[in-house]
């Protein structure tokens, strides 16, 4: 059999024969081919194989007992079976092979065949059952691979379009619904401006009409989409391509354009925050110190330019530590925004207003042409501070202080006229706060001078430059020594003894303070501790507490470990506080001085009347004695106003039944006329100056050898 095929592409036969010899002798001639061959000796049968196996050929004969041949070509019409029918048949009618090959046969041979005419034909169709299904399994792998990239395409995060050589959009996938709100349907055939924000649409030409694909291609431009809801938009970062269509003879034809736009919105909203957190403040919502003095840059470069000026105002909140310790931070919080909000209307178009820490806010107002034209904005400040501030059912008053530093005058750098103004704001606060004052150079030495008390007063804490010295106290009636009162000095080496009022406001301002104050307290108990081992056993010493030390976590501790060391009672002791103590941080004071209270402790108010008239106050306080100012005692003896004032202050201590101590007594009229409205006790150079504490030793000693206080302290 010359036609015998080496390797057979359809390999597997089912011959349909009820005529036993032919069939096997078919079977034989076509398994010496190469196939693998099955047999069926009528149409059911062939049906009932078909249906659980896959034939590649089938060789039919049509003349059979039951179904015959034409049965079996329905029933794989009908279902679609995929195999090859080759008719082999004695009916050679033409009628018959027509019906044939129209119903679905591949070919049809007539008996008796030749066996290489049969075998060829067997071959041909196995041949083309083979092409057909290769054909079939690359159709299915690509409609696989269609089916693959398209739902990747639409599933995508990002948008993916394509558009026409006009703009217009020919494909967009399912996600820009997600992202814009559009159905696709809805932009299919309409132009790409129809959905590009117009600050973005000079951007959007040369994206959405690339017409490059080498490097000089449009690559991740940020693009302002709107939304279907138009009050909306995103942003996207958009990369796209030329399709082009290669013309070997004309070159590439551009056929359209194909792109990719990834929504950074969030992204970008992120880095706008980022951006606003890091040039403003969180709290208030306006510029920080960082955004304030960049445009002070600026201001300062355009005014050199344009020979104008510039001022810089630093506005510091008076008595805002006040609302904040009593109130809450929270309400300090919410007290510093409404003030933010309110000063801004103060503000020119081109004005920064910042807050530059804490209480404190800055202000730039640049091109101005004369120095009055800040003092004016100044007053316009603190006239919004006037009013109250009402926060819910509170209402909070605040004044400022402001300094002012006009370019180029106060300063022709950034740095100067920061500091210019600082300084400006410091010395409004030293003459009595809500106000403003111009920088002048007085100030720098105002400055200096403080800078250089600051660093000879930290020398004088290490080199033991400090004294404590003791003013005596004395009861009224029987002109006997009751206890002293413990003042600091400062023996400075080249310029003799300073007193307080000279160093202990920057010892405040830069918190030198504390350690000034632990040294009174541990002095005056070791001093109090020898005179009453010798002998002066009823003697109290009265010191003096700044608020920074009362404000410290650790103020009684620190009291009764002291206490303890020089085994002292708390009734030995008396601390004294100013007024204004107490209305700073009044719930934290009021709690801090019942403990000394409960220690054996007195609490003294010094310089009684002189600080926020907290008359009303009094009675919730565990408070000893008042102090009398001794600017109420010296003007006894001028007019009847100063006596009104301490009539009335005497009168007062008497009804809440609380000690007094008249300072500054100077006088025997001072003295009598104080003996008259009842004052218990006085202190004063009448009776004595403050004296170091070996002086003071010398003064009990002599006392208690029969001495009076006054000729010993005259002595």
């Amino acid at each position: 059999m010359s036609a015998v095929m080496d390797e057979p592409i359809g390999r597997n036969v089912l011959i349909v024969d009820d005529e036993p010899m032919q069939r096997e002798s078919l079977k034989q001639m076509i398994e010496l081919s190469g196939y693998q061959v099955e047999t069926a000796d009528c149409g059911e049968t062939a049906i009932s194989m078909l249906r659980s196996y896959c034939f590649d050929l089938l060789i039919l004969d049509l003349n059979m007992p039951g179904m015959g041949g034409f049965g079996v070509i329905d029933y794989v019409v009908e279902h679609q079976v995929p195999s090859k029918m080759v008719v082999v048949s004695g009916d050679a009618n033409f009628d018959t092979a027509k019906e044939a090959l129209q119903k679905g046969a591949y070919d049809f041979v007539k008996k008796p065949y030749a066996p290489d005419e049969l075998l060829t034909t067997i071959g041909n169709a196995a041949t083309k059952k083979a092409l057909e299904d290769t054909n079939q399994n690359i159709r299915q792998k690509l409609s696989e691979s269609e089916n693959l990239h398209r739902f990747i395409v639409d599933h995508s995060p990002d948008i993916v379009f394509m558009l026409d050589t006009d703009g217009r959009f020919t494909f967009l996938n399912d996600t820009v619904y997600q992202s814009l709100g559009y159905n696709k349907t809805e932009l299919i055939g309409r132009h790409y401006s129809q959905i590009v924000s117009g600050q973005s649409k000079k951007q959007a030409r040369y994206v959405f009409t690339e017409r490059r694909s080498d490097d000089r291609k449009s690559n991740n431009v940020e693009l302002k989409l709107k939304c279907r809801d138009e009050s909306e938009y995103r942003y996207f970062d958009t990369t796209s391509m030329a399709i082009s269509l290669n013309q070997s003879d004309y070159g590439d034809e551009f056929r359209g354009t194909y792109g990719v736009a990834r929504d950074v919105t969030e992204k970008k909203r992120a880095q706008e925050l980022i951006n606003f957190q890091a040039y403003h403040d969180l709290l208030t919502k306006l510029p920080n110190r960082r955004l304030m003095e960049d445009r002070l840059g600026i201001a300062i470069t355009q005014a050199k330019r344009d020979k104008q000026n510039v001022a810089v105002m630093f506005l510091d909140l008076d008595r805002f530590k006040w609302v904040n310790d009593t109130m809450g931070h929270t309400m300090g919080d919410r007290l510093l925004q409404a003030v933010g909000q309110r000063l801004e209307n103060t503000l020119r178009s081109g004005d920064t207003l910042a807050r530059f820490g804490g209480d404190e806010f800055a202000l730039v107002l640049p091109q101005i042409k004369r120095r009055e034209d800040a003092a004016v904005i100044a007053e316009k400040v603190l006239g919004e501070l006037k009013d109250p501030f009402k926060i819910d059912e509170h209402e909070l008053y605040v004044s400022g202080s402001i300094g002012i530093a006009v370019y180029p005058e106060a300063g022709e750098t950034m740095e100067t006229l920061i500091q210019s103004a600082d300084l400006a704001m410091y010395c409004v606060k030293d003459k009595g706060k809500n106000g403003y004052e111009f920088f002048n150079e007085t100030m720098n030495e105002m400055s200096s001078a403080r800078l250089t008390i600051e660093r000879e007063l930290r020398k004088a804490l290490a080199s033991d430059e400090l004294r404590v010295c003791y003013q005596p106290q004395v009861n009224a009636s029987t002109e006997e020594i009751v206890g002293f009162e413990a003042l600091i000095r400062w023996q400075h080496g080249e310029n003799g003894t300073i007193f307080p009022d000279e160093f202990i406001p920057v010892a405040e301002e830069t918190g030198l303070i504390l350690e000034i104050g632990n040294f009174v307290l541990e002095t005056a108990c070791a001093d109090l501790a020898a005179w009453r081992k010798a002998g002066a056993e009823n003697i109290r010493v009265s010191i003096n507490c700044s608020a920074p030390q009362v404000s410290q976590d650790d103020f009684i501790d620190r009291i009764v470990q002291t206490l303890r060391k020089y085994d002292l009672p708390g009734s030995c002791l008396e601390v004294e506080i100013t007024e204004n103590i107490i209305m700073n941080d009044m719930s934290l004071v009021v709690q801090k001085l019942r403990k000394l209270t409960s220690l054996g402790i007195k609490i003294a108010i010094d310089d009684f009347g002189t600080g926020y008239s907290s008359l009303s106050y009094l009675q919730q306080f565990p408070i000893n004695t008042l102090k009398i100012d001794k600017s109420f005692v010296g003007s006894i003896h001028v007019n009847d106003g100063g006596t009104s004032i301490v009539d009335a202050i005497v009168a007062m201590a008497h009804g809440l039944k609380l000690n007094l101590i008249a300072e500054g007594v100077e006088t025997d009229s001072q003295l009598e006329y104080l003996k008259s409205l009842g004052c218990a006790e006085i202190q004063g150079w009448l009776f004595g100056k403050a004296e170091s504490a070996e002086t003071t030793s010398k003064i009990l000693e002599d006392i208690q050898k029969g001495g009076r206080v006054r000729s010993v302290a005259a002595a």
